[in-house]
């Protein structure tokens, strides 16, 4: 049964993006690859159509087209993110590229002077080409303190424009899917390596709390997760919820622990132990952790994680990983994406939402991203050539939904930002599947238009309602 919900007081709507996902190359100078770029450059084949990072939706010659078709739907804020690999120069000094400065300026100013607030996030999987030829990635403590002197210079620019600072995009995910089970490029598996890598961005972002309040700029710092809940398949078998326990380790509590609660759970240290890939830390590291808790956590959500324990015997001859602990299910009776192959369960945000308020202080939170991925939405366009996904506004209404039940018991929730404004590119999806509320003409120089949820949101920006199905079950 459908029920209207209204916006609360205060509560803001917008999208998000980032720099490697929206502003191709245009501007860059040779050397200003980064990890993404590396991707691409050594698969090509593998990215939807061929379609890669070069051009990606021509933001950076576009910006002022797309921000004016914000503001046309009444977004409110922005998020995206500044690209290392262009915005320095030489990445041993941190010296910074002034025609990307100028870049960034440019939209910054742009999205102000159009009433939209801009967000900005520090990495988004932007780690520059130089700085991993030479030191390796993230558990490397050098790269660490090259990634924390590029912030501070990104802060020093532009700390009296921004009220919210993201440290990092969904930290976890590359460390585990590039290095600890190697699913994407370059195709590693080295559980010590992939939990340095992570425990490094855990630090880099307690040193970003303490520099932005040394330096009393305004607004806060956090960091963006993507902290789906994990479900045992029963509650009544202790191994499945002892794998849920495991899951939510290595997906988002060795954040959420240490950076809001100011410490590791122990139980996570003695299963590095246990497996030999404890990561190495400086004395004093942990105080300054403790010292430093963020300010504010995004919530990037779209899918649930369904977790039993293993019924399968692990090969003892594979190095650990923690799915030895755990495998992942998909129950029946479950509503699927019919293009992503992901679960939709909207209860799923309410779940985070509770689970942030009740075991993590209640510290102040935003979706930062929730967005459904559709292929070939062409043959969903109606007589006049706009796309009608009426599917995109089912599944946001839905989980906004939830999100305002979680809000109204308390939850300190402030805001909503899907994924994405425009259809953006996709790590070796490419433009495969299409998240925005505006589409991206592959087949006509990339021109923009608005999609039926293009209109919702101007609707929603207008009245601040919208329909969705009521959090209360109906029984028939």
């Amino acid at each position: 049964m459908k029920k209207l919900y209204r916006l609360p007081e205060g509560f803001k709507f917008g999208s998000s993006a980032s720099a490697w996902q929206t502003e191709g190359w245009t501007g860059k100078k040779e050397h200003q690859r980064n990890f993404v770029d590396m991707m691409y450059l050594a698969e090509p084949e593998r990215w939807f159509n061929g379609v890669g990072t070069i051009k990606s939706t021509d933001f950076y010659n576009r910006y002022e087209e797309d921000i004016k078709l914000m503001k046309e739907l009444g977004i409110q804020v922005y998020r995206t993110s500044i690209d290392w690999s262009r915005f320095i120069t030489d990445y041993e000094t941190n010296e910074v590229d002034q025609d990307a400065l100028r870049f960034y300026e440019k939209v910054i100013d742009c999205l102000i002077e159009n009433g939209i607030e801009p967000m900005l996030c520090l990495e988004h999987w932007e780690i520059p080409e130089y700085v991993i030829n030479k030191y390796g990635t993230w558990d490397n403590r050098k790269v660490m303190e090259l990634f924390v002197g590029y912030s501070k210079k990104v802060m020093a620019a532009f700390h009296d424009k921004i009220k919210y600072w993201w440290t990092i995009n969904e930290p976890a995910v590359v460390p585990n899917e590039a290095y600890l089970f190697g699913n994407i490029w370059p195709y590693e598996e080295n559980t010590k390596k992939s939990v340095q890598m992570n425990y490094h961005r855990v630090l880099a972002t307690s040193l970003l709390v303490e520099h932005h309040a040394k330096m009393g700029y305004q607004g806060k710092v956090g960091i963006i997760l993507n902290p789906s809940p994990s479900y045992p398949k029963s509650m009544n078998n202790p191994k499945d919820i002892e794998a849920a326990k495991i899951c939510d380790m290595f997906n988002y509590k060795q954040y959420t622990d240490p950076l809001i609660n100011g410490k590791f759970d122990e139980a996570y240290f003695e299963l590095l132990k246990k497996h030999e890939c404890m990561f190495e830390y400086v004395k004093g590291d942990f105080e300054k952790i403790d010292d430093n808790k963020i300010e504010v956590v995004g919530i990037n959500y779209y899918q649930p994680l369904r977790v039993r324990q293993r019924e399968t015997a692990w090969n003892p001859d594979k190095p650990f990983i923690p799915t030895a602990y755990y495998e992942t299910y998909s129950p029946r009776g479950i509503k699927m994406n019919f293009s992503r192959g992901w679960e939709i369960y909207p209860k799923g945000i309410y779940d985070m939402l509770k689970i942030i308020q009740n075991d993590y202080r209640n510290i102040e939170c935003w979706i930062t991203e929730n967005g459904m991925g559709v292929m070939d939405e062409d043959k969903f366009k109606d007589a006049s050539g706009q796309i009608q996904d009426s599917y995109r506004i089912e599944f946001l209404s839905d989980h906004m939904a939830w999100m305002l039940k979680a809000i109204d018991e308390g939850c300190d929730c402030r805001g909503f930002l899907n994924w994405t404004f425009t259809d953006n590119l996709s790590p070796v999806n490419a433009f495969r599947n299409r998240y925005g509320f505006v589409e991206i003409d592959m087949e006509n120089n990339r021109n923009r238009r608005i999609k039926k949820s293009g209109d919702w949101v101007k609707e929603l920006m207008r009245t601040r309602c919208f329909e969705a199905e009521d959090t209360e079950p109906e029984y028939k």
